[in-house]
């Protein structure tokens, strides 16, 4: 409790001296046609949460609560994630250059916890894919890293996920048993409140890519090392990422079947849609809250108890995402929308 405690003051003053230097440094991000925000608002507030969370894993270590090699995969990856995106958020790297760092930093944090573990699939019984289960999970891991840079369109809705998913899994943790793996959930998610504080709409800064990059290396590290404690967790951290990865995927191929340049800016995710709609940010931060704690996490909660086979909770809970993303016109941006119209 006491490092949880330090993990969240350390964030939320860290973010705070952040805002101060952007606005004297005019580190800002300025509205264009396809930003979600009409206001100049600071930026980079995301190394908040990669100092407080790196501290906290750190400290983990020193105390011998978390293994040398679990260490170094989370932290390192983590780290290499956010270097790249904070020199991008100081002026643009190609996307190439993002990729093979998220490449390489997915690869290291694979041979330093391991790869996917065997899986109890319906029909099929336990499942060990060997190598091409560990590739299958070496592109979902850059794909979360890039979805998560995708996702973080609108004020609170980044931070707001990695806290209810990182705390609804170390919930699911201590059901299962497992409640000695789910402390640095709880850090990561204290890392991440304390800039949800500055963040929460209306937002006092943004976390930028450093950011969001971060979270999501974070979130696919920790939920690559539970698996490898315990394989049954991987269906529950598939299901409680569900609103970012069926939100941003569906966006990637609707872009992709209709030749639009997917690393093009846009405005096309089912959340931004939802937030013009509302007018309002906020409505659409607390309800993808209230999805992950009143839909996903009971989802989840089924297959960790053995209520229902890992694979069709997943689908149950994706389905009711899927019409929801597809309702707010994923991989529709309002500016094509509105031209069609006009036509």
């Amino acid at each position: 409790m006491i490092l949880s405690c330090l993990t969240f003051l350390l964030a939320l003053t860290l973010t705070g001296l952040m805002r101060y230097l952007a606005l004297h440094k005019n580190l800002l991000d300025v509205p264009n046609a396809r930003s979600s925000h009409s206001t100049p608002t600071p930026r980079g507030g995301g190394i908040a949460i990669v100092a407080a969370y790196l501290a906290a894993l750190t400290f983990l270590f020193a105390t011998g609560e978390l293994p040398l090699w679990t260490w170094l995969g989370l932290a390192a990856s983590a780290g290499a994630v956010a270097l790249i995106g904070f020199i991008d958020d100081l002026e643009h790297v190609p996307a190439r250059w993002r990729l093979l760092v998220h490449g390489g930093a997915a690869a290291w944090l694979l041979a330093c916890v391991g790869g996917l573990p065997a899986l109890d699939v319906p029909l099929l019984g336990t499942l060990d894919a060997g190598w091409l289960g560990t590739a299958l999970l070496w592109v979902f891991l850059i794909w979360l890293i890039n979805l998560y840079n995708f996702m973080d369109g609108i004020d609170g809705i980044a931070a707001a996920q990695a806290v209810t998913v990182c705390l609804g899994m170390a919930f699911l943790s201590w059901y299962a048993g497992h409640g000695e793996i789910g402390l640095p959930l709880g850090l990561l998610a204290m890392a991440a409140l304390g800039f949800l504080v500055w963040n929460f709409p209306p937002a006092k800064i943004f976390m930028g890519d450093v950011g969001s990059g971060f979270l999501g290396v974070a979130l696919g590290g920790l939920m690559t090392w539970q698996a490898q404690m315990a394989n049954e967790l991987i269906w529950a951290w598939l299901i409680m990422l569900g609103s970012f990865v069926v939100d941003a995927s569906l966006t990637l191929l609707c872009r992709l079947l209709r030749g639009k340049r997917v690393y093009e800016a846009h405005r096309s995710h089912a959340y931004q849609s939802a937030s013009q709609l509302a007018g309002a940010h906020r409505p659409v931060t607390l309800a993808v809250i209230a999805l992950n704690l009143f839909w996903l996490l009971p989802c989840a909660w089924l297959a960790i108890a053995g209520v229902l086979p890992g694979l069709v909770a997943l689908v149950i809970a994706y389905v009711p995402l899927l019409l929801l993303a597809l309702h707010f016109r994923a991989g529709f941006d309002e500016l094509e929308m509105s031209s069609a119209r006009r036509s």
